[in-house]
């Protein structure tokens, strides 16, 4: 399989610049060769109706989806931000991803399928698929539709 950084080009992703915290926090902190990411939320790119709202109420599946998606650049960018390059990942460890829902939502673990999806796509299937919990929000920072955590194997 070809490195991230290529894979990237292939999927025709330029990834943005890492996004800067909205509290006191550091985006990613870098223990030995484990990277821990913060929360993060959507890119700003693409369909703004993708910056807010809650799933299953003014956001379809597929538009959750695509947000976990967008999550995943903001996600990378940090990563690349942080270790120069996405080459020196080695593996995703752990995946925790919060949908903001209302209260009737089920559909959270195919919402972060969007995440998991896009991860496998830069990393493998191996490396890009770790484990992972999906879980329901009532409410989510700023209103967005989903936070994404996580945690790399780096070297």
């Amino acid at each position: 399989m070809a490195s991230a950084e290529t894979r990237l080009q292939e999927l025709g992703i330029t990834l943005p610049t890492a996004p800067k915290p909205v509290a006191k926090y550091k985006p990613a902190v870098l223990i030995g060769n484990v990277l821990y990411v913060s929360g993060h939320g959507p890119a700003k790119i693409g369909d703004p109706k993708l910056q807010a709202g809650k799933l299953g109420g003014s956001l379809t599946l597929e538009q959750g989806k695509e947000c976990a998606k967008l999550v995943g650049i903001n996600i990378l960018a940090t990563v690349k931000a942080t270790l120069g390059s996405l080459d020196k990942v080695k593996r995703l460890i752990k995946t925790l991803g919060m949908v903001n829902g209302v209260p009737d939502f089920r559909d959270h673990p195919q919402v972060i399928n969007g995440f998991s999806e896009f991860m496998a796509q830069v990393f493998g299937d191996d490396a890009g698929v770790g484990a992972r919990s999906a879980v329901g929000m009532g409410s989510l920072p700023n209103d967005i539709p989903v936070e994404i955590e996580c945690i790399f194997e780096v070297g």
